[in-house]
C-alpha cells in the first residue's frame, strides 16, 4: 500500500511547475489532494493528469486570509481531515538596485513568497492540532542564505520562509506537527530556460527531483527532521 494512502496534503501553487510535480508524487504515494491557486481552469487540467485518487481544486487568492480560510474549511468541509500542507505558490523577478526599488515590488515579493506562507499555514494549522499533527513543508530558496544584486526583496521573501519554518517548528515540536522547508537553486523550468539560454540546465534542479525531496519530508523516513532548511542544489 502506497505510504500516504488515505492522507490529506494541501498543495498551494498546484498548477505551477513544482506544484504540479509535488502533486503527482503526492498522487502516486496514495495522498488525496486538495489543489489550491488562482485559477481553477489550470488546476483542473493538473487535477486531470494526476495518478488515480481522490482530489479537488479550489480556486483562491492566497493574498486574502479570507479566502484562505474559506479555502481551507471547503477542503475540511470535502475531505473531512488534513494531514500535509506543501506550501508551493511563490514567485521571483529581478528588479532595480534596492534604493530605485518601487514598494510595489518589494511587495509583491513578500506577498507571493512570505504571505502565501503565514495565511496557509495560519489557516491549515488549528486543523493539524485537531487531529492530532501533520507535516508542513515550505519553499524558500538557496538566495535566502545571501543576498544578492538587483535581488533584494526574492531575496528577503525567502529569508522570511526559513525563519517562518523555524519558528513553527519550535511552536508545534511537542504537538505532532514537523515544518520544514527546501532551498532549491535552479529549477529547470520552461520559463528559466527561456531566460537564460545560455546556462547548462543539465545542472539544475528538475522539478520532479525536487518532488522527491518534498515527498521524503512529508514521509515517515522524515520523522526526526523538524525546522530543517534542506539544501537541493542540483550541479550548480
Amino acid at each position: 500500500m502506497p505510504e500516504l494512502s488515505g492522507k490529506v496534503a494541501i498543495v498551494t501553487g498546484a498548477a505551477g511547475n513544482l506544484g504540479q510535480a509535488v502533486c503527482q508524487a503526492l498522487a502516486v504515494q496514495g495522498a488525496r489532494i486538495a489543489l489550491l491557486g488562482h485559477h481553477l481552469t489550470s488546476l483542473e487540467a493538473t487535477r486531470a493528469g494526476l495518478a488515480a485518487g481522490d482530489s479537488s481544486a479550489f480556486a483562491l487568492d492566497l493574498i486574502d486570509p479570507r479566502q484562505v480560510e474559506e479555502a481551507t474549511n471547503q477542503v475540511m468541509a470535502h475531505f473531512g481531515r488534513i494531514d500535509i500542507l506543501a506550501n508551493i505558490a511563490g514567485g521571483f523577478t529581478m528588479g532595480p538596485p534596492l534604493h530605485a526599488t518601487p514598494d510595489s515590488d518589494w511587495d509583491q515579493m513578500m506577498d507571493l513568497n512570505a504571505r502565501t506562507v503565514f495565511h496557509a499555514c495560519r489557516a491549515v494549522i488549528p486543523h493539524l492540532l485537531a487531529t492530532g499533527g501533520g507535516c508542513i513543508v515550505n519553499v524558500a530558496a538557496r538566495s535566502a542564505l545571501k543576498g544578492q544584486g538587483s535581488m533584494a526583496p526574492y531575496c528577503a521573501s525567502k529569508a522570511v520562509v526559513i525563519r517562518l519554518t523555524e519558528s513553527l517548528a519550535e511552536e508545534h515540536r511537542d504537538d505532532g506537527i514537523r515544518v520544514n522547508c527546501v532551498l532549491p537553486g535552479t529549477l529547470d523550468t520552461p520559463q528559466n530556460r527561456a531566460a537564460m539560454p545560455d546556462a547548462d540546465p543539465s545542472r539544475w534542479v528538475t522539478t520532479s527531483a525536487l518532488a522527491d525531496v518534498i515527498l521524503f519530508l512529508v514521509s515517515k523516513a522524515a520523522r526526526a527532521v523538524n525546522g530543517a532548511a534542506i539544501p537541493v542544489y542540483g550541479q550548480s
